[in-house]
């Protein structure tokens, strides 16, 4: 294994480029420096005026949110700062929500006064989808999150809305592409093509055609133009977190003390979703632990020691209140879940 010399973090990512011993993360993070963020913002703005242009459109842009910090990022940029009329759209899974998680995306949509339809997977789906891919790749929400791609693009094309707005392009800022681009279109094909490829394995463990077929986009209908705002806006969770809270974002604080994580803002909708994020440790020796203490460093909160220690002494630890309200609404014993669990221990670590 290698870790990168600036920030500490392993080549176990799938697809993480290393060059000279420095992940692509940080490379691309100090990219930063040397992009025109003003005259991004133009181009963004010079797009709304497009689409804005047109006054029978209802919505002329569709955003996907779960109500977290990056939201009412994206939706303060589009709406205060573009003045784009959006629909929201947010897929929800079957475990507890938290009650900031419940509050936070309700506030979102009344305070901007915007329309917004919710997609449930249905809890039958959603359990054995989970299971399946839990007990057969260690990936438990994977496809959950391809839906989470693919569903608001699906809304877009239902009601010919031409632009969709997604947060951050993962793969650059998380170093497994050296691709600086607005264009998101090309990750929801990805994904798209990802699903059909796995077709047979869905369909062979108990997921049906029609059902692999409802979260996959009408070959045949409309193809809107989907964006990522992480192109224009240069992407903080720090400023992210405080553009919310400003607007009445709450995070866990006297709800849930997590462990298992740096910080008590980041994915803190729903509370299992935290197994999911950390089954990457015994795949991949990190979990989301890493991930955050990483970007904080870059950006300039943290200091490499800080990092350190969050990587040996947190990234291990998985929040008991999370696993079990896994296993609740899965049906697992915890004794079956670790015993699943170890199944993925590629790294050896759950000895």
């Amino acid at each position: 294994m290698t870790r990168c010399s600036k920030c500490n973090f392993l080549d176990t990512r799938p697809g993480i480029i290393f060059n000279g011993g420095v992940c692509q993360a940080c490379t691309n993070y100090d990219k930063r420096r040397t992009v025109n963020w003003q005259e991004r913002m133009v181009e963004l703005a010079g797009m709304c005026r497009t689409y804005k242009s047109n006054p029978d459109i209802k919505y002329n842009c569709l955003m996907p949110v779960s109500g977290g910090k990056d939201s009412y990022t994206l939706v303060k940029i589009m709406v205060e700062d573009m003045g784009m009329r959006p629909l929201l759209v947010t897929v929800t899974d079957s475990f507890t929500h938290t009650k900031a998680g419940t509050h936070n995306l309700r506030n979102l949509i009344e305070r901007y006064k915007l329309n917004h339809w919710q997609y449930t997977i249905n809890h039958d789906l959603f359990k054995r989808a989970t299971k399946v891919a839990f007990e057969e790749t260690g990936e438990p929400l994977k496809f959950v999150e391809y839906a989470i791609y693919t569903i608001p693009y699906i809304f877009a094309q239902q009601f010919h809305i031409p632009l969709v707005v997604y947060g951050e392009n993962s793969a650059y800022e998380y170093g497994s592409s050296t691709r600086d681009s607005s264009d998101a279109n090309i990750a929801v094909d990805a994904i798209v093509t990802k699903i059909g490829t796995e077709r047979p394995f869905w369909t062979s463990h108990g997921v049906t055609d029609a059902e692999v077929d409802s979260i996959l986009p009408n070959p045949k209908g409309m193809t809107p133009k989907v964006i990522f705002m992480s192109y224009y806006q240069p992407w903080s969770s720090v400023d992210n977190l405080a553009i919310a809270k400003a607007r009445g974002f709450h995070d866990l604080t006297g709800e849930w003390k997590r462990q298992g994580t740096c910080e008590n803002y980041e994915q803190i909708d729903s509370k299992a979703y935290m197994v999911h994020l950390w089954m990457k440790y015994p795949k991949f020796g990190f979990q989301r632990a890493a991930d955050i203490a990483s970007r904080r460093l870059r950006e300039g909160h943290m200091t490499l020691a800080e990092v350190k220690k969050i990587m040996t002494d947190v990234d291990p630890v998985l929040d008991p209140e999370a696993l079990d309200d896994f296993c609740q609404t899965l049906g697992y014993t915890l004794e079956d879940f670790w015993k699943i669990a170890k199944k993925w221990d590629a790294m050896g670590v759950l000895e």
